[in-house]
Parts: structure tokens; C-alpha cells; sequence
């Protein structure tokens, strides 16, 4: 049975992704829309977001399906899946949708409840996620050539896409050097210094 044929009456449901059944958490939509100012009941299940979405191919839930999960409390099978940590948060859902439900937002609320309950990001993303970040915190901006170097050596998959990666360099598309500005990395070292202290609120809240 699919979350989409399921009604938010049951008590236990399967999932695509588990095949024993599972006890809904009845607070779990509340929980996302204190944490995010978001109402996911606004969706009326219009699929735009999913339509849009450039990396839907790598999601177990597409987006509407992810939402609609969300609002039958299905926390574990929300959290455990990979569909928000895939999430390149381009936005491109958030504007579509005719509700104005910020899915990219409730995509990042999604991430921090499931770091925050121990479970482990999908293979990789933490790593790219933090070299991306780390590049941008030291120069304001990303540097791609040395965020690539940096994910390959926390990732040691220090040959993966050399070949695609050489292209690019050659197409003029990565340079060789970081662009650099002293008034940007201070920028970014205070939005980063501000977002630390939201996530310390963000962990102090206990969910019910």
C-alpha cells in the first residue's frame, strides 16, 4: 500500500520503503510547522513541485509524495528516506507551488530532525556538504576546484570523474584560482556565525 492510497485514519501503514507496518506520529506535521512556519495541509497534492524538480531521479519520495507523508506522520519512514538529503535546494518546488508551501524549507527542517534523532545521512552528502560550506566560509563564495579536492579527500574517491572534471576545466567551466575578497569572507564568516547561533535555538526545542 502506497502513502498516497492511505488514509490518514490508519493506525498502522506500510510504506513503499518499509514492509512491516508502522504506528503514525500524530504530532510529527506539528512538529515541522513550529520548527518551519510551514503548513503542510495547504497541499492539495498538484505534483508541480515534483515536476520541477531537477533531482527527483535520485529521491526514494518524490516531493508531494515526501509532504504528503509528512502529513500523515510518518516520521520514520520521512526521516530514514533519502529523498531530502538529494535535495540540491534550488527552490525550484517552493516556487511553483500554488499553495506557497516552502518545500526547500521543510526539506531543510526535514534534515536537521533526523541529525538531531542520530540518523545518518545518505553515503557522501555530509562530505559535500561540508566542503562546499567550508569553501564558502573561507572565501565568501564557492571556490569549485577546491571544494572537488577537498570531497575527494574525505570521500579517498580521489579518481572518480577526473575525466569529466578535466573537460570542464578545459571548457573554462572550474578556474584554477579562488576569487577573492576580504569584504565577502568577512560577510560570509558573520552569516555563518548567525546560522550557529540559529541551530543552538534549533536544538534547544524539544519535540513533543
Amino acid at each position: 500500500m502506497s502513502i498516497m492510497q492511505t488514509s490518514p485514519q490508519l493506525e498502522a501503514t506500510k510504506t513503499p520503503i518499509d514492509s512491516e507496518p508502522i504506528i503514525p506520529d500524530r504530532a510529527f506535521p506539528t512538529t515541522i510547522r513550529t520548527l518551519s512556519g510551514v503548513n503542510v495541509n495547504l497541499c492539495y497534492q498538484c505534483k508541480k513541485c515534483t515536476a520541477g524538480c531537477p533531482m527527483n531521479y535520485a529521491m526514494d519520495y518524490m516531493p508531494h509524495q515526501l509532504i504528503h507523508a509528512i502529513r500523515l506522520g510518518l516520521d520514520e519512514s520521512v526521516l530514514n528516506s533519502k529523498t531530502m538529503w538529494m535535495c540540491s535546494t534550488c527552490e525550484t518546488c517552493t516556487t511553483r507551488c500554488p499553495q506557497d508551501v516552502d518545500i526547500a524549507k521543510i526539506m531543510d527542517i526535514v534534515k536537521m530532525i533526523a541529525m538531531r534523532r542520530g540518523i545518518k545521512p545518505v553515503k557522501g552528502v555530509m562530505a559535500f556538504y561540508n566542503s562546499s560550506l567550508h569553501s564558502i566560509k573561507l572565501f565568501g563564495r564557492l571556490y569549485e576546484l577546491g571544494m572537488i579536492m577537498e570531497l575527494k579527500l574525505r570521500t579517498l574517491q580521489l579518481f572518480k570523474d577526473v575525466g569529466l572534471g578535466m573537460k570542464m576545466f578545459f571548457k573554462g567551466k572550474i578556474g584554477l584560482f579562488p576569487s577573492l575578497s576580504l569584504s565577502r569572507s568577512l560577510t560570509a564568516r558573520r552569516i555563518f556565525k548567525r546560522v550557529k547561533a540559529k541551530e543552538r535555538d534549533f536544538y534547544k526545542y524539544k519535540e513533543d
